[in-house]
């Protein structure tokens, strides 16, 4: 019998059509061959290191923006005293 892989599968989308310019695809395809992997594992990969970096500052700038539409947001002064550690009757 063979052995489980415990590690579960991503679940996958359907199929997507991208375009690239032919330069990053080309880089693309010599990453996959050089490194035996497809194509579409090298684009998940970086997509993925994308999303961990500039793509997760977007995110949070949205989650931000989501926040104060809705009035969770906390006064300046009162943020700051609190962060110092003072009280109202410390503020002048």
């Amino acid at each position: 019998m063979a052995e489980k892989n415990n590690a579960e599968k991503p679940v996958l989308s359907d199929p997507i059509t991208l375009r690239v310019p032919q330069d990053i695809l080309d880089d693309i395809e010599k990453i996959a061959e050089t490194a035996d992997r497809s194509r579409s594992w090298v684009i998940v990969r970086a997509l993925k290191y994308y999303l961990m970096a500039e793509g997760n500052d977007v995110l949070q700038i949205r989650k931000g923006e989501e926040q104060i539409e809705r009035g969770e947001t906390v006064d300046a002064e009162e943020f700051l005293a609190e962060l110092l550690g003072e009280t109202k009757s410390d503020a002048a």
